[in-house]
């Protein structure tokens, strides 16, 4: 199978090690660290359930997307696969929706960032953090694809770490009563209060939009297909991680902070890790936790800065933004694509400013409505293709998608649910505000980039 178009002008400067540890702890964000806080606290045990079931359906996504991978490794796959197997239209959409996505999601980091320094030093307005973290992390982008790399490798390993030191020393008070927590920490924890549904099996459904978030960057190796060593090797590896990541860093942690602190002491806008480990009476334990939560906000701003240089390059080379940004620096690296994203993230700046105590939970539904849509085309086009290959049109790939079609309905039809519930919450109802703006914008922009003249500039 050819890997023609792999490369693009990018320099193949990730290394094996470092796309496996973003694929470990990639997806291990605010969504769990600072958004779950909230979702307990509406929720209670039974987010563990909606964890788990939305954990299912994002390996099935995953699984799509390798397959598609497998067929034709390029970095710019979401809008290639969307061109090709959907429409010009779907490529467009899906390059500018993604782009928007990661756009907004630095925005949320940011967000955090500003919420988790504000621990130590509370006199620190969070559009201040904001703005240092999302300059500094700006700088490392525009350097080289290897020093992403290797942020993002220590990063993602710090995460890892802690989460697994956490885990392993709460069972250890859970088990053996270990320090002031040991006393009242307990298992029953996760039926007690109200059992583990205390506000019905509704409020493990609204919970779902909180889930996703968090779930978002998992499909970020799509993007890495075009500057890995070895991506045939690496990439199906990271995929087939996903399930193990998810039942021990969002399952695995969940079942052990409700059964350390009962779920009724977790509230909106405090890390669920911190609030267990000040419980737990450890000296530092909880700053130790917060510097974690705090790396994670940093490693997810960092990815959202690296993703959109690439889609917006990508944009650029289908013609479907200025021909300025295509162009890469003597780095190989996207350099005004990056510095046009990281201006337009700026504005989350604005935002922490004027609205700090809503900004996490207006950023967040919004990222939420465009990371369904890229999903939702992942899948699609691997129906698609999977029914072409399946006739002999195209050539089989090695990494096929497990149960299709029928599980690829099935994920788009749990796409569509956590759609129709963020209308029903107040903060998440803003993102369907949003969202026909943004379609009609991107119609327009779609409409313009398509007169005769482009066109024919195109062919």
């Amino acid at each position: 199978m050819s890997d023609q178009g792999t490369d693009e002008g990018y320099a193949r400067g990730l290394k094996n090690r470092q796309i496996s540890m973003m694929a470990i702890g990639g997806a291990i964000g605010t969504g769990l660290f600072l958004g779950a806080g909230a979702a307990i606290e509406t929720s209670g045990p039974a987010l563990i359930a909606s964890y788990a079931v939305a954990g299912v359906v994002i390996f099935l996504i995953m699984r799509a997307l390798g397959e598609l991978l497998m067929y034709r490794p390029v970095s710019r796959s979401f809008v290639d696969y969307a061109e090709e197997f959907v429409g010009r239209f779907a490529g467009f959409a899906t390059g500018w929706v993604y782009w928007l996505m990661w756009v907004v999601t630095a925005m949320a980091e940011i967000t955090a960032a500003g919420i988790y320094v504000q621990y130590w030093f509370p006199d620190i307005p969070q559009w201040v953090t904001a703005a240092v973290v999302l300059g500094l992390l700006f700088l490392a982008n525009l350097i080289s694809v290897k020093v992403f790399g290797e942020f993002e490798f220590w990063f993602s390993m710090t995460k890892v770490v802690t989460i697994v030191g956490a885990i392993v020393l709460g069972l250890a008070v859970i088990v053996f009563g270990i320090g002031p927590a040991g006393e009242h920490a307990t298992f029953a924890h996760l039926v007690s209060d109200g059992g583990f549904l205390p506000h019905g099996a509704g409020s493990a459904l609204l919970a779902l939009q909180s889930v996703m978030f968090a779930y978002l960057g998992v499909e970020l190796i799509g993007l890495t297909a075009g500057e890995a060593e070895n991506p045939r090797v690496v990439l199906p590896k990271a995929i087939n991680s996903v399930m193990v990541r998810i039942g021990v860093f969002y399952v695995g942690a969940l079942v052990v902070l409700l059964s350390l602190v009962p779920w009724t002491e977790f509230h909106d806008g405090e890390s669920p890790f911190v609030r267990a480990f000040d419980a737990v009476g450890i000296h530092g334990a909880a700053g130790i936790i917060q510097f974690v939560v705090l790396t994670a906000a940093l490693s997810s701003c960092n990815s959202g800065i690296y993703s959109t240089g690439r889609m917006l390059r990508t944009l650029a080379v289908h013609r479907s933004a200025p021909a300025a940004f295509g162009k890469l620096s003597k780095r190989q690296v996207p350099a005004a694509s990056i510095t046009a994203s990281a201006i337009v993230m700026a504005a989350g700046i604005l935002i922490n400013a004027v609205v700090p105590e809503k900004a996490f939970a207006y950023i967040t539904s919004v990222a939420t409505v465009g990371v369904l849509w890229t999903w939702g085309v992942i899948v699609v086009c691997q129906l698609v293709y999977r029914r072409r290959s399946d006739r002999g049109e195209l050539p089989a790939s090695e990494f096929r998608m497990p149960g299709a079609p029928w599980t690829g309905y099935l994920a788009l039809a749990f796409l569509a649910l956590v759609v129709v519930l963020l209308g029903f919450g107040e903060d998440t109802r803003v993102a369907l505000y949003v969202t026909p703006i943004v379609a009609l914008v991107i119609g327009v922009g779609y409409l313009l980039s398509n007169r005769p003249s482009r066109v024919k500039q195109r062919a």
